[in-house]
């Protein structure tokens, strides 16, 4: 169960390491083009939840992240025994969830940079970081394991 540590430990380090070179290397705001038109790295800051929501509701997120980010460690230690998929996605939650709250306490704001756009629709997607993509990783993998785990319950009913 502990080995599992280290998905989060590696999903915060990419995070930060990640965000430090756009802040370092980056005016805000600046772009630079990887696959025009649709891909790009782009110096953006987010003072809210995901897509901006809730702008300058720091005390929320604190506190919100803290109760996240104990039921996270208190699931990983009581429920997923014994799934590896589930305890993977936890820790893939509770990188996500620290690398964004690391952000929001030292730079009381987050960095994101990951731009894509698709044209053929004509949509710009949030911009987003590695933490975000962590967290959205770890939900789509919960839904698999809580649907794998249904399957294999009703199995053991019959």
């Amino acid at each position: 169960m502990y080995k599992y540590y280290g998905i989060a430990i590696i999903a915060v380090i990419l995070d930060q390491w990640t965000k430090w070179l756009i802040v370092k290397n980056m005016e805000l705001g600046e772009r630079i083009s990887v696959w025009d038109p649709w891909f790009g790295i782009l110096s953006h800051r987010n003072r809210g939840a995901a897509w901006g929501m809730l702008e300058g509701q720091m005390w929320l997120f604190s506190v919100v992240t803290v109760a996240v980010i104990i039921a996270i460690i208190y699931f990983n230690h009581t429920e997923a025994k014994g799934k590896p998929l589930f305890h993977a996605s936890l820790m893939l939650l509770l990188g996500g969830a620290v690398g964004n709250f690391i952000d929001r306490l030292f730079r009381g704001e987050v960095v994101d940079f990951v731009d894509v756009y698709i044209p053929v629709i004509n949509y710009h997607f949030p911009i987003f970081n590695i933490a975000d993509a962590a967290l959205t990783i770890a939900v789509v993998m919960l839904f698999i394991t809580i649907i794998l785990e249904e399957k294999k319950d009703k199995k053991k009913v019959k």
